[in-house]
């Protein structure tokens, strides 16, 4: 039971947090217990040769993440009133192609020092998240020279849909040397096809011409689609189609991350580094599949986050290769998003009446980043959005994100750790000022700032090491000589008589055996018949 309970809790902790974890503490683990009095000796001690080396450390990477409504409910916890000072979670989560690898030497059960974990999906509903089913989990020790592969195609669901999903897994730990055996852990996870959020559910399902001071919309355009569609954007409900088509987001390409804790050389020493490096691989990926605005992202440069730690401040590093992305519609080139400009919102309105001026009717579509479409002129930019366009909303795209926390911590052992968060990109669907002013009093005040949220590639890393480095060896316990262990009386009080029950048993067996041998042993001795003296009454005849 404590196998079953511990190892989903510790797992899931690295790959559901509701944003990416930093270096703001360690890597949690079973809590070690402790005696009930003072005087109690430990619960358990170490037997036979043991590692020197200290290594804790994680990586994890999400393909792709849903939040509907990041940072509106409130975090639970067993303390009164402390759940106002912590970060406020989302209310839904649903994470998909989760991978985390793991290395903890100061863990207290022995299968949590090292954790290999894939998982095809992963949900959170106010933060309280359980184990998906069709995880892959490979622990140590003891040491696998092997590690586990496997592939689930994922259940239908309203909110994305998700294709082949393959998953390895590999731990290893070592019983002298611990952490010293190169890739400590090692997880990755892919997929076929993706495709996400067809439908906007944090949005109230209302007709667009069912809100208030809604102005002359645009001829052809038809006002009966609902908001939560983004005006007929979307296909609006239903399960999302495998293609995209109709989705906010959908790629059609592999999609593959990597995890890996491992250790590695310090230059001009023998000890060593902890490592975790977090990679991403993507193909291109589409917003608004079948629609005339499609637009096409190609990832330009592949994304990689490694975090060393020597256990120096100086000498532990966040090396970040932040992806390049271009936004594309029909082979020409939009947009940018890069190093230098990491964020582009692209907005969406109403189209109205003065835009039928400019150019006729048009199709029942929005207008995404200034562009329309038209019945007979096909897409047309629109330079003045002023009067033409009702702003409904924005989708704003980023990259990158790099955060990073580091520490010096003395407990559990002195040293240093060093964390960091990316993202590959990042597409939310925010509420304007605009369409508050439209909808029904009550309704508007409880838009939050974000209605949605896609992360795809979400990395993390932490490292911790020792001060100067692990030191890789096997330490052989110390048996005392001469003089006794503190602590040990050197002789028991004498409180019972039961103390003399086992010898006694003993020597009376002892005893007993001894007379049964004697008894045995000696000569058999035939005894004379006595004489028979005469009666002295005369026999009757």
């Amino acid at each position: 039971m404590s196998r079953a309970l511990a190892l989903p809790v510790t797992a899931a902790f690295v790959v559901l947090s509701a944003t990416p974890a930093v270096a703001d503490s360690t890597i949690p683990t079973t809590p070690i217990p402790q005696p009930a009095g003072t005087g109690q000796a430990p619960i358990s001690a170490p037997i036979g040769p043991q590692p020197l080396g200290h290594a804790v450390g994680d990586a994890a990477a999400a393909l792709g993440v849903l939040r509907l409504l990041p940072n509106a409910v409130t975090t639970n916890t067993i303390l009164p009133g402390y759940g106002e000072n912590l970060p406020k979670q989302s209310a839904l989560e649903a994470g998909m192609g989760l991978s985390s690898a793991q290395a903890n030497s100061e863990a207290y059960l022995s299968y949590e020092k090292s954790i290999a974990q894939s998982s095809p999906l992963g949900l959170a509903v106010e933060g309280n998240s359980p184990q998906a089913p069709g995880s892959l989990v490979q622990t140590a020790p003891p040491d696998n020279k092997n590690g586990l592969s496997g592939g689930i195609t994922a259940p239908q669901n309203p909110l994305l849909n998700v294709g082949l999903l393959n998953g390895q897994v590999h731990a290893r730990w070592s019983d002298t040397l611990g952490p010293c055996v190169g890739t400590i852990s090692d997880a990755s996870t892919s997929v076929a096809n993706l495709s996400l959020l067809n439908v906007i559910p944090s949005l109230p399902n209302l007709p667009l011409d069912s809100l208030t001071n809604l102005p002359a919309l645009a001829s052809g355009f038809d006002a009966t689609k609902g908001l939560q569609s983004l005006g007929g954007l979307l296909s609006g409900g239903g399960q999302t189609s495998a293609d995209g088509t109709n989705s906010l987001l959908s790629l059609n390409n592999t999609l593959s991350s990597r995890s890996v804790m491992q250790l590695v050389d310090i230059p001009g020493s023998d000890k060593k580094a902890v490592q975790s490096v977090s990679t991403l691989q993507a193909a291109d990926i589409e917003l608004l599949k079948g629609t005339p605005l499609e637009l096409t992202l190609k990832v330009a440069s592949q994304p990689t986050l490694k975090v060393t730690s020597t256990g120096d401040k100086a000498t532990s590093k966040v090396e970040y290769s932040a992806p390049v992305i271009t936004i594309e519609r029909q082979g020409q080139v939009l947009y940018t998003l890069d190093a230098a400009h990491p964020t582009k919102d692209i907005p969406i309105g109403l189209p109205l009446d003065g835009l039928t001026k400019l150019f006729g009717p048009v199709e029942n579509l929005p207008v995404v980043g200034g562009l329309v479409a038209t019945a007979d002129k096909g897409l047309q930019q629109v330079n003045n959005t002023t009067g033409n366009v009702l702003d409904l909303g924005v989708l704003r795209l980023s990259i990158g994100e790099l955060n990073q926390n580091s520490q010096q911590l003395t407990n559990p052992f002195d040293g240093y750790q060093l964390g960091a968060s990316a993202r590959l990109l990042d597409l939310q669907v925010l509420p304007t000022s605009g369409l508050k002013s439209m909808l029904p009093a009550g309704t508007a005040d409880s838009l939050p700032s974000s209605l949605a949220q896609l992360s795809l590639g979400e990395q993390i890393g932490r490292a911790y090491a020792p001060t100067g480095g692990v030191v890789c060896g096997t330490a052989n316990p110390v048996t005392p000589v001469g003089n006794a262990a503190p602590g040990v009386p050197q002789k028991l009080a004498y409180t019972a008589g039961a103390y003399s029950a086992v010898p006694l048993f003993w020597t009376g067996t002892g005893m007993l055996l001894l007379g049964v041998i004697l008894v045995a042993g000696m000569p058999n001795r035939r005894r004379r018949p006595a004489a028979v003296k005469p009666s002295p009454f005369p026999r009757e005849k």
